[in-house]
């Protein structure tokens, strides 16, 4: 069974996630949050596997919130799903240690195959291709990225 945590401001994004994630006999949501700030807490007290987290969000953003659950023990893989595919936020969500990236007007198909796809490679530091957001892409912002940390020592 895969424990997915669902993150997101706004309930019928978080209900719409939940009902395609149950009704997976291999997917469960152990965990709804509505803030960054809840995510923390209820990931500390739950066995989550993947965490499911919006962008942009009052208080803690799902970027900030995602470092600080990377950085937890056991760490649960985070799959940003957001509204904007823009550079800042994939820049940001490998930043902070996601493992994948996924927007809303995803099929539902592509929704469970990312969690999926996840888990499976939890034991591997390899990216992951998710729901139309192609792998080649994802290489290219991670380069981006090493290129401009290794530039700024």
């Amino acid at each position: 069974m895969i424990n997915v945590m669902i993150v997101d401001d706004q309930a019928l994004v978080r209900n719409g996630l939940a009902m395609i994630v149950d009704s997976q006999d291999d997917l469960s949501v152990v965990a709804e949050a509505d803030s960054g700030d809840s995510a923390l807490i209820l990931a500390k007290r739950l066995a989550v596997d993947v965490v499911l987290m919006d962008v942009c969000m009052p208080g803690t953003d799902g970027i900030e919130t995602t470092s600080r659950l990377i950085e937890s023990e056991p760490s649960p893989r985070v799959i940003i799903v957001t509204t904007f595919d823009i550079d800042k936020y994939v820049f940001g969500a490998l930043r902070a240690g996601a493992s994948g990236f996924i927007v809303k007007s995803a099929r539902a198909e592509d929704v469970i195959a990312a969690i999926r796809t996840v888990h499976a490679a939890m034991r591997s530091s390899r990216l992951v291709q998710l729901g139309g957001f192609s792998l080649r892409w994802f290489r290219i912002f991670r380069d981006r990225l090493s290129r401009r940390r290794c530039s700024t020592r």
